[in-house]
């Protein structure tokens, strides 16, 4: 962690109070030059008036304490609807004349040659190889590894120690869970939910759901296996 945070120069207020609205409140205040200054959320769902000791407001009512001429927004919602209802708040604040902010985390690793587009919340421990493109609106959760000359598209949600190989692509709103892998050169289309240490080794169809295999649990219960009674008790020391 730094010794200090970075001078801040910017007001922020993030949309959304889940635990990724947490998390990037955290994130902004102690590795980007924003000051998140408050939590916003629509009217319909507004269920509290305070996050981590900010306030939370309706949405529609943001311009009025938080204008977009001095405050800056992130949408922070994950996957929900395969990223639609963040891809929807995200026209919704842009119509009302805010300009979007990314994280990238500083102990990320972006190749010089590879883009990234706008509105993108990229955590620690990211390997963006050279030649990557990835589009608007896209989660990259911590330690994935995005392959030379891959593309990722619009509102996309990568989750955690994702490999992506070369050469690949994934289509916009998909979501790739734990664990998963894409072999080289292959396309994952728009619209795909690929499941936790689900392995992609063609191409998939548009709309398509892969999801990881049940795991059965041994006949043999691990205490009888590792031959512990019931009432015996371990030796803390």
């Amino acid at each position: 962690m730094l010794s200090s945070k970075p001078e801040k120069r910017k007001n922020l207020v993030l949309v959304g109070d889940s635990a990724f609205a947490e998390i990037a409140h955290e994130y902004f205040d102690w590795f980007s030059d924003y000051q998140v200054v408050a939590f916003a959320v629509e009217r319909a769902f507004l269920r509290q008036h305070a996050l981590r000791g900010l306030p939370v407001v309706a949405l529609e009512d943001m311009r009025e304490e938080y204008p977009a001429a001095s405050h800056d927004v992130h949408v922070a919602i994950v996957y929900t609807q395969l990223n639609r209802l963040r891809a929807r708040l995200v026209r919704q604040v842009s119509a009302m004349g805010y300009s979007l902010a990314s994280f990238i985390s500083p102990a990320a690793f972006i190749a010089p040659s590879a883009r990234i587009g706008r509105h993108c919340f990229i955590f620690e421990n990211n390997v963006i190889q050279s030649f990557v493109s990835i589009g608007d609106n896209v989660v990259l959760w911590s330690g994935n590894h995005i392959g030379h000359h891959s593309t990722l598209e619009d509102n996309v949600f990568i989750s955690s120690h994702v490999a992506l190989s070369g050469f690949c692509r994934v289509g916009a709103h998909s979501f790739l869970g734990v664990n998963a892998a894409v072999g080289n050169n292959l396309t994952v289309a728009a619209d795909n939910w690929i499941g936790q240490g689900v392995a992609i080794s063609r191409d998939t169809e548009p709309g398509q759901m892969f999801r990881a295999a049940e795991q059965e649990a041994a006949r043999v219960g691990a205490k009888r296996f590792f031959k512990i009674k019931d009432d015996e008790v371990s030796d803390p020391g």
